[in-house]
């Protein structure tokens, strides 16, 4: 299926753990198959089958009573780039400042940017209306921007704007 790259690339940012998102994309791969007579053939694919990851992920969340992504002790934030490896080092920088980043922001930072959603695929995926998503866009390369000339330990005493944003659909 040529929608795997995308889902486990997804899947991965999401989780930041290789097995629970291969975990993540059979169980949306089975849902997806089981559910196929509710896809709407002249819709986006893709769009349709990251809904359904994202909604397991969710789901996976909840029942785990924690969120992984967003733990302060998780592995990502503490790992050392290879040594002497400049292109290792940039990757870990920007893997810190992406996990740095409030969900909303990072999950719309990788619909638009990495699977390239236009903005009302990504207002599809998320259930927020597409100013919601350039909103939160804006405020993720922003953020990110920040967190890459800082770092993250440097920005981890900033607040953060809550997310709520007011607009119309266009």
């Amino acid at each position: 299926m040529a929608q795997l790259g995308p889902m486990r690339r997804y899947a991965r940012a999401l989780t930041g753990d290789a097995a629970w998102a291969d975990d993540l994309v059979q169980d949306a791969a089975e849902r997806a198959l089981s559910r196929w007579t509710s896809f709407r053939p002249q819709s986006n694919l893709r769009a349709w089958l990251l809904t359904i990851l994202r909604h397991l992920y969710i789901d996976q969340l909840r029942g785990r009573r924690e969120i992984a992504v967003d733990d302060e002790a998780a592995p990502w934030r503490t790992l050392e780039a290879p040594h002497g490896e400049v292109d290792g080092l940039v990757l870990r920088d920007l893997q810190r400042a992406l996990y740095a980043l409030p969900a909303a922001q990072r999950e719309v930072l990788l619909l638009v940017c990495v699977e390239e959603l236009s903005y009302s695929e990504a207002s599809a995926v998320l259930g927020v209306p597409c100013g919601t998503v350039m909103s939160r866009l804006s405020r993720a390369r922003e953020h990110l921007r920040s967190l890459l000339e800082t770092g993250p330990a440097e920005d981890a005493g900033r607040h953060t704007v809550p997310l709520r944003v007011v607009g119309t659909m266009r």
